[in-house]
């Protein structure tokens, strides 16, 4: 294996997919419905990659006997209007592209459910550039005996691609650390969710950005990431140079 063809595995939301207030404004049509307060937009937002039943619990305080019911109420609001407001990021079709081209696997790991992830790759005409699409349990309502968190997920994509190694492409710091737990590098990107520091105090290796500087890919000083300010698909070529398999 080179470092052109090690696999990669994505996020979904805030990384492949900008929800487009898909996902908070049907949070927030569900609790409003059910006469429960809602969070303003930044923690809506933050809401955005953690499990949805432990978001609704700790940052919603959604009370447990209610959870049922705004999970139904959310994924109501989502199906009808939510995967329609949705959009690839820029650059993202093009990417994927590339790496069909070069030989490069990809696969999916993201803690919406796994069918409704399909769904959403699906909407969006790139389902078919994936080797796995993997995802938590479709009952998001669920807080006990779902043992598919991040790393179990990020486990799934591997087995999945048939290695141990590849690259974790993510846009929060569970991302982050669901890749380290399977003993991956991340590349963060910054177009998602994360707070400023986020990526970069989770562990990233590198992190990507919109930034329009010139330049290129630049290693930092020891134990810190490095930026990348190319723009479009070259960001993500610089940092895969780099991002090879560990030396044997």
């Amino acid at each position: 294996m080179t470092s052109t063809t090690v696999p990669v595995i994505f996020d979904l939301d805030g990384t492949l997919v900008d929800p487009a207030g898909g996902i908070t404004e049907g949070i927030a049509s569900a609790l409003r419905g059910l006469g429960l307060p809602v969070p303003g937009q930044d923690l809506l937002d933050a809401m955005i990659g953690p499990k949805l039943s432990d978001s609704l619990l700790n940052v919603a305080k959604v009370p447990a006997d209610r959870l049922e019911e705004v999970v139904r109420r959310y994924r109501e609001h989502y199906v009808a209007r939510g995967i329609a407001q949705s959009r690839l990021y820029p650059g993202i079709r093009e990417i994927l592209e590339s790496f069909a081209a070069a030989g490069v696997p990809v696969a999916v790991a993201t803690q919406k459910p796994q069918r409704l992830a399909r769904k959403v790759l699906a909407h969006h005409g790139i389902d078919g550039f994936f080797h796995g699409i993997h995802g938590s349990a479709d009952d998001e309502a669920a807080v006990e005996g779902v043992p598919l968190g991040k790393t179990q997920i990020i486990a799934a994509a591997l087995r999945d691609l048939d290695t141990q190694h590849a690259i974790m492409v993510g846009d929060r710091a569970q991302d982050v650390a669901g890749a380290i737990a399977n003993g991956l590098d991340c590349i963060g990107v910054v177009w998602g969710f994360a707070l400023d520091g986020e990526l970069e105090d989770a562990g990233s290796i590198a992190v990507v950005s919109t930034g329009e500087e010139p330049g290129g890919c630049h290693r930092a000083a020891a134990g810190r990431p490095r930026r990348c300010h190319e723009r479009g698909g070259q960001q993500w070529k610089c940092l895969m140079r780099s991002a090879g398999p560990p030396a044997t």
